[in-house]
């Protein structure tokens, strides 16, 4: 198991430079300069050209992925933002542990309460116990993010006023942002596990343990829920990194300083260090979260752990 660890973590470098090259693409079509959106429109046309010098900007794409990828080899650094002139990391890292936060609570949240109902509506078919947690889960899947946050904002702050509104100041600041988070997930959770759990239910393999006189719990329990898990949990690693690269709704609605709204802050000012580093954190982010689901795997389903194991002969 540890070789196809270590290859999936070797498999971060291809990934990092496919994403830097990505970045600095877009980045290059895209309209504006960084000189002028950090001096301003009313800065001398000469002293843009020369910040825009300064900074390398006027470099042709390949020079510039190439400077990129030299700096952080070689000096295993981000570079300094254009913008506060500041080290990228120490303004990516604090953000990146404020969105790590909420993603974190949002998919406890919801798989604690979404994967449960799943499997209750699929056991429960076609009875009060099914209609009624589907059909929420219906219209909740429906409702924007944004729309789900400025409700959440005008019931809990506004009219009943119990939970702050802006900032992270206290505990209770991470409830309506979390929430506007994990409440869409929840909602998939539990259509997406009714789905795999009924689909594993109709297996032959539990008409034959019920032929055989097992009881229903321990169908369900031992082996539907059992073979129902594996496309769960590779679900909720995606809802995890879903959570992380899409936080930034909640951030603008919450005044959250996550990594989200750092990146949409500085693509107004084209603080290309800034928005490159952010995306590396969260290529990388996802790419572990990813190989955990893969270990997981193992330890629900020892068929994909013997597949790693090397036979000894």
């Amino acid at each position: 198991m540890y070789r196809y660890v270590m290859k999936r973590i070797l498999f971060l470098i291809p990934t990092i430079l496919g994403v830097i090259f990505i970045i600095y693409f877009v980045l290059n079509l895209t309209p504006g300069n960084p000189g002028r959106s950090i001096l301003g429109v009313s800065a001398p046309q000469e002293a843009v050209d020369q910040l825009n010098e300064e900074l390398g900007y006027n470099d042709p794409l390949i020079v510039k992925y190439y400077k990129y990828i030299k700096s952080l080899v070689v000096d295993h650094s981000f570079g300094t933002s254009y913008f506060t002139k500041q080290s990228v990391m120490d303004e990516v890292l604090p953000r990146f542990w404020v969105t790590l936060k909420l993603a974190i609570i949002g998919i406890v949240i919801s798989t604690l309460i979404g994967v449960p109902l799943g499997i209750l509506t699929a056991v429960k078919q076609y009875s009060v116990w099914d209609y009624l947690p589907s059909m929420i889960a219906f219209l909740l899947a429906a409702v924007p993010a944004f729309v789900l946050g400025m409700a959440l904002l005008l019931i809990f702050s506004l009219k009943l006023n119990i939970l702050p509104s802006y900032g992270l100041d206290s505990w209770e600041c991470y409830i309506m942002p979390s929430l506007c988070m994990a409440i869409p997930i929840t909602a998939f959770n539990v259509r997406f596990t009714k789905s795999s759990m009924l689909e594993s239910i109709r297996a032959d393999y539990i008409d034959t343990a019920r032929a055989k006189g097992a009881k229903e719990k321990t169908v369900i329990w031992k082996h539907a829920l059992k073979n129902a898990l594996l496309p769960v949990v590779t679900n909720i690693g995606l809802n995890m990194g879903g959570l992380i690269m899409g936080a930034v709704v909640a951030e603008r609605l919450f005044s959250v300083p996550g990594i989200g709204a750092l990146i949409v802050d500085r693509i107004n000012y084209r603080d290309e260090p800034v928005i490159i580093a952010c995306t590396i954190v969260i290529a990388i982010t996802f790419t572990i979260i990813m190989l955990i689901v893969d270990i997981v795997y193992a330890f629900i389903d020892p068929r994909i752990k013997a597949k790693y194991t090397r036979v000894k002969g």
